[in-house]
């Protein structure tokens, strides 16, 4: 089954909590504090693989979660670090973050995406030994792994995209051309899925072509497949119009081709303006005079076209180098750039407001999951970013409960990585 959409939540794993232990051995007294830190939580990690072509594994299970860090131990031993959780998809996955949208990364290339990461394990009470205080007797939690709802949508790898209604042989072209094999038959949509196939000229020479199921008017209202498949278009460097020149089931071509045009335009008016050679298809069903006249149409549009006989590879030959010359001068398949969630999101997204301070002579630790979300994606060297989480400090209590704790100007405030002095 082809499945190009999913929403999954993922979770990784968190730290392991640092241990509170003192050393102890035959004929030395007052060891010290010698517990060690946790382990640091598995990561969520995503990698391309080409032996997937669809995203059919998503339908059945909706929650991923990484192995959590292992606790400390005596001896200043370090808790084992959890295993990160690989999750493999077909190249070309796009992973949005679900409620804004935003791009958080497109799993085109060969390098694997660390959607979410592990929290870092907690300080054993080793780290906590000062000149006036010997014997601590307390440890540091490990922080929360970040976790996240997203939207996996792939988007096939094609250097060039087959539109055109149903039946005007967008299989029959791509099987000719390439290795692909695709259903086809005299009836309507017998194509239901994109077909991906391998155009070769030369040993040197090929391209990606991409069958796309067939649009027919007011697909944008559900009519037909609809728009369900054009996703797969909009990587296209270059797209190949196939119109039945003959009009052998009743439709008029120039029609055809602009409904079709149309129904691009409201899907998405970038792909619309996508470079685009037409392809009169059926010739051998067409009148002399059906052929010029739309011949003359196309070409009075400003667009290169050519007449082919798909099913015994009339014309297509000279198609397909008008296609690779047309490519060269085009850039590469669009790759998505990732994009920043916004903070309103993150602040949103968070279960509760809940948070603990705990105190350590002139250091105040704050502590709560949602907030270390923010502070993950919080630019430490812009200034707005700044102003953003402090007024995220003051909306969320925390501020209010430091003054009811007692902070002075001058103590520490530290909230997981971050650290500063606080200033009234």
């Amino acid at each position: 089954m082809f499945i190009d959409y999913a929403k999954i939540k993922i979770k990784a794993g968190n730290g392991g909590n640092g241990a509170v232990a003192f050393h102890r051995e035959k004929f030395i007294a007052s060891g010290g504090p010698d517990g060690g830190d946790g382990g640091k939580g598995g990561d969520v990690v995503f990698v391309a693989d080409d032996h997937l072509s669809t995203l059919a594994d998503f339908r059945y299970k909706s929650k991923y979660t990484a192995e959590n860090g292992a606790n400390g131990s005596g001896n200043r031993k370090t808790g084992k670090s959890g295993k990160d959780l690989v999750i493999k998809v077909p190249r070309g996955t796009i992973i949005k973050e679900a409620e804004s949208g935003a791009v958080l990364a497109d799993v085109s290339g060969d390098e694997p995406f660390v959607c979410a990461k592990g929290g870092k394990g907690g300080w054993g009470n080793q780290h906590f030994s000062t000149s006036t205080r010997q014997t601590p007797r307390f440890a540091r939690d490990g922080y929360p792994g970040e976790s996240w709802e997203v939207i996996l949508e792939l988007k096939l790898l094609a250097d060039v995209g087959l539109l055109g209604y149903p039946n005007v042989g967008k299989s029959t072209l791509i099987s000719v051309v390439s290795e692909a094999k695709p259903v086809i038959a005299d009836y309507h949509f017998t194509t239901l899925t994109p077909v991906l196939g391998v155009v070769r000229l030369d040993e040197e020479t090929s391209f990606v072509m991409a069958d796309i199921p067939g649009l027919i008017e007011g697909a944008n209202e559900g009519v037909g497949l609809g728009h369900r498949f054009l996703r797969h278009v909009e990587r296209c460097r270059m797209l190949v119009h196939i119109v039945d020149v003959s009009g052998s089931e009743g439709r008029d071509p120039k029609e055809d081709f602009v409904t079709i045009n149309g129904e691009l335009e409201k899907f998405d008016p970038e792909l619309a303006k996508c470079p685009q050679i037409v392809a009169g298809n059926k010739i051998d069903m067409a009148t002399d005079e059906q052929r010029e006249s739309f011949r003359a149409y196309i070409e009075g549009q400003g667009l290169e076209y050519y007449e082919i006989c798909a099913p015994i590879s009339e014309g297509t030959r000279e198609l397909i180098n008008a296609v690779a010359a047309k490519l060269a001068t085009l850039p590469p398949v669009k790759r998505y750039e990732a994009e920043p969630v916004p903070m309103e999101v993150l602040e949103k997204q968070k279960a509760d407001t809940g948070f603990k301070i705990t105190r350590d002579g002139d250091d105040y630790y704050v502590e709560a999951e949602w907030l270390l979300k923010i502070l993950n994606k919080t630019d430490m060297d812009d200034y707005e970013s700044l102003q953003y989480f402090q007024r995220v400090l003051e909306s969320s209590g925390i501020l209010a409960a430091l003054v009811e704790r007692g902070i002075k100007e001058g103590d520490n405030v530290i909230i997981y990585d971050l650290e500063f002095e606080y200033v009234p």
